[in-house]
């Protein structure tokens, strides 16, 4: 399906189930990088952060001298394939125009699912693609938005949430495929820009860009 080799600039375990489940074949290879920016759009602000994030692992790949744009023995995939793809995903939520990104104690996740219960937010995913292939670079970068409505929630429903530690490690500090969701009660857009990676979006580009 893939004819590039495929690395994911990301630790995030969501984005490694996404893309398995997408049926593609790829390496994980994270660097650490600065992920703020001035941008105050959130649509603005994940596509420089996923393109921050490919370029960080295009610079990393290039100081270790890593294979670029051919096959690395044992790590790739298929010797069809032709060229290297590095992918970086950022992924923020935004409700009544304020930028929530991932909590950093329980204080802080009570505040934001006490500002999103009963109310409709927006996730926005951004997604970099920086491509070798024939000794050249190329790239490309596109922003999904979902919008959430959240059911209303009793201070009681908010703190038992909390409590299952699943907000801290993702922005707005819930997640929509674990015990969240059954206080969703619609999506309008693409469920898995809400994870953390458009799949089908994504797919698509690729196939425009003739790399699948």
């Amino acid at each position: 399906m893939q004819k590039v080799n495929l690395i994911l600039a990301s630790g995030s375990p969501r984005r490694r189930e996404i893309l398995t489940q997408g049926g593609f074949d790829f390496t994980v290879l994270t660097s650490e990088t600065d992920e703020k920016t001035d941008a105050p759009d959130p649509e603005e602000k994940v596509r420089l952060l996923s393109q921050k994030k490919a370029e960080a692992v295009c610079e990393r790949l290039k100081r270790e001298g890593e294979a670029i744009g051919r096959e690395k023995a044992g790590t790739a995939g298929p010797q069809s394939r032709k060229g290297t793809a590095v992918v970086g995903a950022d992924t923020l939520v935004a409700c009544d125009g304020k930028i929530l990104g991932k909590p950093g104690s329980r204080e802080e996740a009570i505040r934001m699912i006490t500002l999103l219960q009963g109310h409709t937010h927006e996730v926005y995913t951004g997604v970099t693609v920086h491509l070798y292939e024939n000794g050249t670079e190329r790239s490309f970068t596109f922003c999904e938005k979902t919008q959430v409505h959240v059911a209303p929630m009793t201070g009681a429903d908010i703190e038992e949430y909390v409590d299952t530690k699943e907000p801290y490690d993702k922005a707005g500090g819930y997640g929509i495929q674990g015990r969240f969701a059954m206080y969703v009660d619609r999506i309008d857009g693409d469920y898995y820009t809400v994870v953390g990676f458009p799949l089908a979006r994504f797919c698509r580009e690729m196939r425009k860009k003739g790399l699948m």
